[in-house]
């Protein structure tokens, strides 16, 4: 559910870059610059060899492609509430099937995944997607559209210490 919350939320964003840039004149937000910075942090994050890394992220883009499907079926739904009780009841058990489906096709992936990588290996490509994700909606949340240079630097850890984030492209940042 977490990771689901996630790419809802990074779709939005991205949505929302979407819109500022194009009425400010700022870069447009690239999907497929978006992938190929993940997939570069994904792999210095979890330290995947070029085998590795040529092995997995086809599988890994086909999972997404799946999802993504998904993803743009909730966000239909979830447009317009239902003006009666038996819509938004229909809404409600169609977005759980969505759920389902979704973490169905995580649980598919991630066994074919273990097939190709470590067990171990994927778990820190697991968490290296999170701390992506987390890290780019930090620096997307600090100060957007303030015309700054944000999400570099410092973050909080656990316990409330000052800790470096992983450094991000440079070309990530919303400026």
């Amino acid at each position: 559910m977490k990771k689901l919350f996630g790419i809802l939320l990074l779709t939005m964003f991205t949505l929302g870059i979407n819109a500022q840039g194009q009425g400010q004149g700022q870069q447009r937000f690239s999907p497929e610059r978006f992938e190929a910075d993940m997939q570069q942090f994904i792999t210095r994050e979890a330290h995947l060899t070029q085998e590795e890394a040529t092995k997995f992220f086809p599988l890994y883009r086909e999972m997404q492609e799946k999802q993504r499907a998904l993803f743009d079926r909730q966000r239909e739904l979830a447009k317009v509430k239902p003006s009666d009780e038996s819509g938004c009841l229909r809404v409600i058990k169609e977005s759980d099937e969505i759920d389902l489906e979704l973490k169905r096709i995580q649980q598919n992936y991630h066994t074919r995944f273990i097939k190709l990588l470590s067990a171990s290996k994927l778990y820190d490509i697991l968490q290296a997607e999170q701390r992506f994700h987390r890290h780019l909606m930090r620096s997307w949340g600090r100060g957007f559209g303030q015309g700054q240079n944000q999400g570099q630097g410092q973050g909080r850890g656990a316990w409330g210490q000052r800790q470096q984030m992983p450094q991000m492209p440079q070309h990530m940042h919303h400026q």
